[in-house]
């Protein structure tokens, strides 16, 4: 994870899993929609994952 990307991921986090699937950006935009910490939360989880 680059710092870029963490910041991208606190700021905008469904831009942040752009690259890792449909599934998952949709997934990240509707838990940002519902509140913007589980949004950043599922976004750092994804991007930590490998």
């Amino acid at each position: 994870m680059s710092l870029f990307r963490i910041l991208l991921a606190v700021i905008l986090p469904p831009l942040a899993v752009y690259d890792k699937g449909c599934g998952v950006i949709l997934l990240v935009f509707a838990l940002t929609i519902v509140g913007w910490i589980p949004g950043v939360v599922a976004a750092l989880y994804f991007l930590n994952k490998k």
